[in-house]
């Protein structure tokens, strides 16, 4: 999953190389903390979240094949 949300992410931003996605392990959950460089972070979210909803989408989705719950949070 984590694979799966670096390759979204650097498709989408003009600095790859700035990408990184953290996991935490938590009781029920997992979380994947996915950090770009400021100047890409409107990109990543997009207008009104609608970039960020669909790329939470598409790995809870992946997710939710192997039986995991995941959580994708964009910090600054």
């Amino acid at each position: 999953m984590k694979d799966l949300l670096l390759y979204i992410a650097r498709n989408l931003v003009d600095d790859p190389d700035a990408v990184s996605v953290t996991e935490i392990e938590g009781d029920q959950e997992l979380t994947l903390e996915l950090r770009v460089a400021p100047d890409d972070m409107g990109k990543v979210i997009g207008r009104q979240g609608r970039i960020a909803k669909e790329i939470r989408t598409v790995v809870r989705s992946y997710a939710q094949r192997t039986g995991v719950k995941v959580s994708v949070d964009i910090v600054d």
